[in-house]
């Protein structure tokens, strides 16, 4: 059959869309999730690039796909499809994920109020609260985290010379703070920060070939998000970010995996301690509330174990068709 149908859910997550495939995801082969996305990386593709990218999505389309736990013990292991990949992780897609599935019925958590999820980078323990048949919010346990390099250095376009630092928190990321040559987000529209961070994402890796694999899962390389961060927005929260991804994508919510790979740089630093919360704004102004539950080790590496929060709320059902034979844009498209 040419023509293949996909019933969805979106949602958003504090700004950031979420679309749940409710029904026609394909059958994947592997004893883990990451295996499972890497024979979707191989032979179903086109179904992330059907639904993320134009005209049936857009260029900050994210969403997942639910399949069974590995693990009996688990409650279900979930896909994330994006217009930059297939990602090891995603905060803002779990926060949007799980208030889908738990509003719409999709997954009966073995213990209300808690759910096991796995995940390509691994397992996430998630809390809910509902008020009035609503997910309030939810707040997820996400994989160890750590600074995996600091005071490094780049050459950017208009900019200068930058010095960045690179955390982990469940994708790398470059972190770039106020410095000489960059007075922070506050002073830069999101056309201008995409547009550097094109140019300084392919030059970190052109420098730093090979510098950032993680060392539990080889397949988790290469900066592939820039967290530029400045002043908040709200006085009461502590910081503020534009996370690039993708091609030409700012995360619209402060970015789950970003701001877990920015408490670990802070705690590496001393700039946070165990316990201590971090309220962390988007480029648009919605917050996530970052806290460093424990510590821990990667690989013998210093690393935390972080939590995030935030809430989601869905907007729409939809039945979206691709028809390979009938539609020559059935892969999706990108303009710019």
């Amino acid at each position: 059959m040419s023509k293949h149908t996909f019933v969805c859910i979106d949602a958003h997550t504090c700004g950031n869309p979420v679309r749940v495939i409710k029904s026609g995801g394909p059958d994947l082969v592997g004893k883990t999730m990451n295996e499972k996305r890497l024979h979707f990386l191989k032979e179903f593709d086109w179904i992330r690039k059907g639904l993320m990218f134009e005209p049936r999505g857009h260029d900050m389309m994210s969403g997942s796909i639910l399949y069974p736990p590995h693990n009996p013990e688990n409650d279900f292991a979930i896909l994330f499809i994006e217009t930059s990949g297939c990602l090891p992780m995603c905060g803002h897609g779990t926060i949007g994920t799980i208030t889908i599935a738990i509003e719409e019925g999709l997954i009966t958590p073995k213990i209300l109020g808690k759910i096991k999820m796995e995940a390509p980078a691994g397992l996430v323990e998630i809390e809910y609260s509902m008020k009035n048949e609503k997910v309030e919010w939810v707040k997820l346990t996400n994989v160890k985290s750590y600074l995996a390099a600091e005071n490094l250095t780049i050459d950017c376009p208009e900019l200068g010379e930058l010095t960045f630092d690179v955390g982990y928190g469940g994708n790398f990321y470059a972190i770039v703070d106020p410095q000489k040559n960059f007075s922070g987000v506050q002073d830069f529209t999101a056309s201008k920060i995409i547009q550097y961070s094109q140019i300084v994402r392919e030059r970190i890796n052109q420098k730093y070939p090979n510098k950032f694999v993680h060392p539990e899962n080889e397949s988790i390389k290469n900066v592939t998000h820039l967290l530029w961060t400045g002043t908040p927005i709200n006085p009461t929260s502590h910081g503020r970010n534009a996370v690039f991804y993708g091609d030409k994508a700012i995360d619209r919510s402060p970015c789950g995996t970003g701001t877990s790979a920015r408490l670990a740089q802070l705690y590496a630093k001393g700039k946070l301690q165990v316990g201590e919360e971090f309220i962390h704004e988007s480029f648009i102004g919605s917050t996530f509330i970052g806290c460093v539950e424990e510590e821990t080790t990667v690989n013998g590496k210093l690393a935390i174990i972080p939590s995030i929060q935030g809430w989601a709320k869905i907007y729409g059902q939809n039945t979206i068709t691709i028809d390979t034979d009938d539609d020559p844009y059935a892969y999706g498209f990108s303009v710019i």
